[in-house]
């Protein structure tokens, strides 16, 4: 027997107890003594409190109860990855402000907390674009500095609007991850085939393509195709290219690539213009991290989900119980 296991003759129960069981509990969970200091108080081995605890929560005394909340979130968590066949999901909780503002906020943070849980010294990770990608980014802040990271961009370079470019997303995550990072020398979209072939056959663009294969994570979002849409905004292409797209089914705009409600690639000349991951590249990847929410954004999530691009996700507590009851 160890010497911290000799306890002293036992103190008598107090009168407003029942027995010890229930005088033990009532020191741990209401004055917040520690198990130790219980022991002494009662004359009893620290092992002997262990017992009465456990058979306090066996007698009823003890029951504990989750936020009602917080359950939920974690049930519908747990629902959506069993039918999407994910690995992780996290439901954001609910807030009183509704704006896309506050939306934006919470999925970059959760997104980013997400980030540092999944990422280890030595990892490369990839990033695409938008407006949700760089909330994540800038929301990241490692409780620890990870030594070797790098961050790849994993499309070209916009021409449009760059208030979250696919080079400002990347520089900014690294930066915050304290990562190297190595931008895409080259523009997003060609004017020809020809010209993004020519390009793409370029060894620095090779390496980028051989460094992106290799990397452990991905963090993209995904956009759907209203009129205030990322990629409408972004001016990578021009509207009447989207709602051809539209027009063929496409429901989501996935890294420049669309997406029909079942998440099959519809493909028009714009694509062999591309310069970017391709969608088989993106599956082959071992962490493919989903961050996205918002009302207007379900119908894309799902086709999302349903193509098997995601294996983590990040999202809103209305688009997760919308997700489960279609």
């Amino acid at each position: 027997m160890k010497r911290d296991d000799l306890a002293p003759t036992a103190q008598p129960t107090p009168a407003e107890f029942d027995d010890a069981v229930v005088w033990a509990t009532w020191l741990y969970y209401e004055d917040q003594l520690t198990q130790n200091e219980i022991a002494k108080l009662l004359g009893v081995s620290r092992a002997t409190i262990v017992n009465y605890l456990q058979e306090a929560r066996k007698r009823g005394i003890v029951r504990i109860l989750m936020n009602a909340e917080v359950a939920t979130r974690t049930d519908i968590s747990r629902r959506l990855a069993e039918r999407y066949g994910l690995e992780q999901v996290m439901v954001l909780p609910g807030t009183e402000d509704k704006s896309p503002t506050a939306m934006l906020k919470a999925l970059g943070a959760g997104g980013a907390r997400l980030i540092e849980r999944l990422t280890k010294p030595g990892d490369t990770i990839c990033v695409s674009w938008g407006q949700t990608v760089l909330a994540v980014a800038e929301a990241l802040d490692l409780p620890r500095p990870l030594e070797g990271l790098s961050v790849v961009q994993v499309t070209g370079a916009s021409t449009g609007n760059k208030a979250f470019s696919a080079e400002f997303c990347t520089a900014i995550m690294a930066r915050n991850l304290g990562a190297v990072s190595v931008n895409m020398v080259a523009p997003a979209v060609l004017s020809s085939a020809g010209l993004r072939d020519a390009l793409m056959a370029e060894p620095v663009l090779r390496r980028q393509f051989e460094r992106i294969g290799q990397a452990d994570l991905i963090v993209f979002g995904v956009g759907a195709l209203g009129p205030d849409s990322t990629m409408r905004i972004a001016d990578v292409t021009d509207n009447t290219e989207i709602d051809e797209y539209a027009a063929e089914g496409a429901v989501a705009v996935l890294i420049c690539r669309f997406l029909d409600n079942m998440g099959q690639q519809i493909t028009r000349d714009f694509d062999s213009r591309v310069i970017g991951i391709e969608l088989d590249e993106l599956r082959r990847l071992p962490r493919r991290l989903c961050v996205a929410g918002g009302a207007n954004k379900t119908d894309a999530i799902r086709a999302v989900l349903k193509g098997g691009y995601a294996t983590h996700l990040v999202t809103d507590m209305a688009s997760a119980e919308q997700l489960l009851r279609d």
